[in-house]
C-alpha cells in the first residue's frame, strides 16, 4: 500500500527524512505558509507543496488538504515544528486522519488552558492566569504574592519572559511579555506562580497511549530572561528524585491526552516535586536530541520519521534503552553570550574548540553581519561547543571551557572594532 504522508508546516530536514525513508511507495504532500516555501530542502522530491498565506483560516487550510484528499487520499499527517500544528489538528480532524487532537494542540500552545486542565485533574495547582493589563497583574501578585513569572501565553525561545519580584516590575514585565514578537503569536499576556529549584527538561516518546522517559536533561538559564546557557544529558538525580519527574511527566502527558510522539516537557524540581513550565509536542531544541542520541542510543528524529510512516518504535526504543554496549557517559552543550555589542565580524577558535579533549561539536550560531544585543532570546546566543564526560560535572566545564575560549570579533559604530574571547557563561 502507497503511504500518502501530509506534511503540514516546517520540518526542516524531518520531511526528506520521511521521503526517503519510505522510498517508491511514498508520497509526501506539504502544506505549509507562503514565507516557509523558499526554506523547504529539495521540494522537487514531494508529490507537491501547497502554501497559503500565513493568515488564512482553518477552513482554508481544511479545503485545500480536502481537495487533495479527494483526488489522492492521505493516510497520514505529520506536524514537527510548533508553528501551524493546530492547523495540522483541524485538518486531521476534519479528513478522519490519526494526528493530535485539536484540544490537546489547544492545551499545549496556550499555558494558560493547560495550567487549568492541569489543575482540573489534580495534577499541577500552580496559580496563574491571563492578565489584560498592568492593573490585573498587580491584582494577581497582591493576592498570590512574589516572586512571579509574567509571559507570553503562547511562546517559545524565552521571549518575553520575566521573573517579577516586586510590585514595583510589573509594568516593565507586562510590556516585555506583551510585545511584538514575529516567531510567536500574540496570545495575551500570563502570569504564574514562580517555582524556586533547578530546572530540567525530560524527553520522552509515546505509543498507543504509552509513555517511554528517554532522558531527564539538566538546564542551566540565565537568572534574568531564563534563556537556556546550557543543558547536560543525563541529570545528576537521585533514584527517588528520577521516579518523582518520571511519574510526574507521565501524568501530565495523560491529563493533556497526549498519545503519541516526542515530547519535550520542562519542569522545575522543588522541594515538594516536579511542577511544570511547559510542554511540546515535538522535538526539543539547543541540540537536545542529539546529546539524547549519543547518551542514550536512540535517535529521536528517526523514531519520529517512522513513526510517521506508521511502524511502532516504542518496542526498539526500550531495547536499545537497555543495550550495555551504549556508551552512556554524560554529554553537556554550552552557548556562547558575547559580551560586546556591535556587529559580529568574525568567530575565532572553533577549529580549537573541536579539538579539545571530550569535545564532541563546535559550531557558529551568528554569521559574519549579525548583531549582537542583549541577551533576549535563545537567538541572542552565537555558538556552541558540545562535550562528553567521566560525569556530568566534567562534560560541562569542557563545554563551558571550550565556550570561553571562542574569540568575537565585533565590529562597532563607525571604524572601530572590539573583540575578545569575553562570553556570559
Amino acid at each position: 500500500m502507497t503511504e500518502h504522508v501530509l506534511i503540514v508546516g516546517g520540518g526542516r530536514e524531518i520531511p526528506g527524512l520521511i521521503r526517503d525513508a519510505g522510498g517508491p511507495d511514498v508520497v509526501t504532500t506539504i502544506l505549509c505558509r507562503m514565507d516557509f516555501v523558499p526554506k523547504i530542502r529539495k521540494p522537487g522530491q514531494h508529490g507537491r507543496v501547497l502554501a497559503l498565506r500565513s493568515d488564512a483560516p482553518d477552513a482554508e487550510w481544511i479545503a485545500l488538504a480536502a481537495a487533495v484528499h479527494e483526488r489522492q487520499p492521505f493516510t497520514r499527517v505529520g506536524t514537527f515544528g510548533e508553528r501551524d500544528q493546530d492547523r495540522a489538528a483541524a485538518v486531521a480532524a476534519a479528513l478522519g486522519l490519526p494526528c493530535h487532537s485539536p484540544q490537546t494542540i489547544a492545551y499545549v500552545h496556550d499555558k494558560d488552558a493547560m495550567r487549568r486542565r492541569l489543575a482540573e485533574l489534580g495534577v499541577d495547582e500552580t496559580p496563574g492566569g491571563r492578565v489584560a493589563d498592568v492593573a490585573e497583574l498587580r491584582a494577581f501578585l497582591a493576592q498570590h504574592g512574589t516572586p512571579c513569572v509574567v509571559k507570553p501565553v503562547q511562546g517559545a525561545g524565552s521571549f518575553g519572559v520575566s521573573v517579577v519580584r516586586s510590585a514595583e516590575e510589573a509594568e516593565a514585565a507586562f510590556a516585555r511579555a506583551a510585545a511584538d514578537f514575529e516567531v510567536i503569536p500574540d496570545a495575551g499576556v500570563l502570569v504564574e506562580r514562580f517555582h524556586e529549584g533547578p530546572q530540567f527538561s525530560v524527553e520522552a516518546f509515546s505509543e498507543d497511549g504509552e509513555h517511554e522517559i528517554l532522558a531527564v536533561t539538566r538546564k542551566f538559564s540565565d537568572p534574568v530572561g531564563f534563556v537556556e546557557l546550557g543543558h547536560v544529558v543525563p541529570a545528576e538525580l537521585s533514584p527517588e528524585q528520577t521516579d518523582a519527574v518520571h511519574g510526574y511527566v507521565r501524568r501530565l502527558l495523560d491529563a493533556l491526552d497526549i498519545t503519541y510522539g516526542v515530547t519535550h516537557t520542562e519542569v522545575v524540581l522543588t522541594a515538594a516535586g516536579p511542577r511544570v513550565i511547559e510542554t511540546h509536542v515535538r522535538l526539543a531544541g539547543d541540540e537536545i536530541p542529539y546529546l539524547v542520541h549519543d547518551v542514550t542510543g536512540v535517535d529521536l528524529v528517526d523514531c519520529v520519521v517512522r513513526q510517521t510512516l506508521g511502524q511502532p518504535v516504542l518496542a526498539d526504543i526500550r531495547k536499545t534503552l537497555a543495550d550495555p554496549s551504549v556508551d552512556r557517559s554524560p554529554e553537556a552543550i554550552w552557548f556562547a553570550v558575547p559580551q560586546a555589542r556591535g556587529t559580529l565580524a568574525r568567530i575565532g577558535g572553533l577549529d580549537e574548540a573541536a579539538a579539545r579533549p571530550g569535545v564532541v561539536a563546535a559550531e557558529a550560531l551568528l554569521d559574519a553581519g549579525d548583531v549582537l544585543g542583549d541577551l533576549d532570546s535563545s537567538e541572542s546566543r552565537a555558538a556552541f561547543v558540545r562535550a562528553r564526560g567521566a560525569d556530568a560535572a566534567e562534560a560541562v566545564e569542557r563545554a563551558r571551557q571550550a565556550v570561553a575560549a571562542l574569540e568575537f570579533e565585533v565590529t562597532v559604530s563607525g571604524d572601530g572594532a572590539a573583540g575578545g574571547a569575553g562570553n556570559w557563561i
